[in-house]
């Protein structure tokens, strides 16, 4: 790209003041911020579609962990799988899916270990139908190439190493 076509570029950031530092950077994290809020959003509304209208973005991710690979799950593999510090928030969604009678806990030892109840796993089915109707054919008719999907799913977990890196330098600040 010559200077020219770099200069007529326009990077659509959210925080000017952060861009004047990397604008490509401050790019990538408002297009984060933008798609980490639709999934949210997505989330919940397929969830609703499904049938579920009490559960949140964090509580449809908590019962997909637990329904994943059919096997009880600790709350510390769901909180490793997902990226989450705060237990706390994943304790709150575990105890409002058992309280819907999407999950059911059994204690072995001292560990509490999580399975999704055959609702929960009804929903989920629901939940996946809904999805291949209404986003798996939308990136089906935009002709989204699974490997370039592949790149960019690489990509963001990679990213998120980096930004928990940055996270721990910040916290020795």
């Amino acid at each position: 790209m010559d200077q020219q076509q770099e200069k007529s570029r326009q990077h659509i950031v959210s925080s000017a003041h952060l861009a004047e530092q990397s604008q490509e950077l401050s790019e990538l994290e408002y297009g984060l911020v933008l798609a980490g809020n639709a999934f949210q959003r997505w989330m919940e509304r397929c969830m609703q579609a499904a049938g579920e209208r009490e559960l949140k973005h964090m509580d449809v991710q908590v019962l997909h962990s637990v329904t994943s690979r059919n096997r009880p799950k600790r709350l510390g593999d769901i909180c490793l799988l997902l990226n989450i510090e705060d237990s706390y928030t994943v304790t709150y969604a575990l105890k409002k899916l058992s309280k819907l009678g999407l999950v059911v806990s059994e204690k072995q030892g001292k560990e509490v270990f999580y399975s999704s109840s055959a609702e929960g796993k009804s929903l989920c089915a629901t939940y996946a139908q809904i999805r291949q109707q209404c986003l798996i054919e939308s990136f089906q008719n935009i002709n989204c190439d699974p490997e370039q999907l592949h790149r960019v799913a690489s990509l963001l977990r990679t990213l998120s190493g980096v930004y928990d890196q940055a996270a721990r330098a910040a916290t020795s600040l």
